[in-house]
């Protein structure tokens, strides 16, 4: 059942949003990136395995299905290519209006950051798709971290750039990896998918 309201913890200083699937609802565009990506090198990608993954970057992710089908793709040329085929469709993404409604609500008034696994390049491009360029003065991407989620690095270091205690941020995520990064980093954790339906590979 898809909970209605979505509100901040009142003990929350700080806010920080995952990008992908929190902010705007890319994830079903992404899938199909991946699996055509993925088809071009025999790999049937299922939205399984996307669940899995979701929040790691785009190069770790192609030496994960490496591990995983013991295939030996280049990740760069695979990635690129998965990037490439993400963009020709990102213009289609929409927000997730009962996030992006708090963001809104709550600019100006506390500290707020994105911390993501996507590119700064394409980051700063779905932020200005869904209407919200210019509402985060920090954001955290791939190329901030030497570990990504869910190695709690990406979101503690948004709470330091906000200036605000790790134990008073709260995170809104869709992913698993995520919540896991958020937990391990001593933060509240809200996970947005209670909150809209889930779409992804129908």
């Amino acid at each position: 059942m898809i909970k209605k309201s979505l509100a901040i913890n009142p003990k929350a200083k700080g806010l920080i949003f995952d990008l992908d699937g929190t902010l705007a609802d890319t994830m079903p565009i992404h899938y199909i990136a991946w699996k055509n990506a993925a088809a071009k090198y025999g790999v049937n990608y299922t939205t399984e395995l996307f669940i899995q993954m979701a929040g790691i970057p785009v190069y770790p992710s192609v030496e994960k299905i490496n591990e995983i089908f013991g295939t030996n793709i280049d990740p760069k040329e695979m990635g690129d290519s998965k990037e490439a085929e993400f963009e020709k469709n990102m213009h289609l993404t929409p927000e997730i209006k009962v996030v992006t409604d708090l963001v809104r609500e709550y600019h100006g008034k506390i500290p707020m950051a994105v911390g993501t696994g996507g590119s700064r390049r394409l980051s700063l491009k779905t932020l200005e798709i869904i209407g919200l360029k210019g509402y985060f003065d920090i954001l955290v991407t791939s190329e901030d971290v030497a570990n990504f989620k869910p190695h709690p690095e990406t979101f503690l270091k948004c709470a330091e750039l906000m200036g605000v205690d790790p134990s008073d941020c709260e995170v809104f995520e869709d992913g698993i990896l995520g919540m896991q990064a958020a937990q391990t980093a001593g933060m509240m954790v809200v996970d947005v998918t209670e909150y809209y339906k889930v779409t992804i590979g129908q």
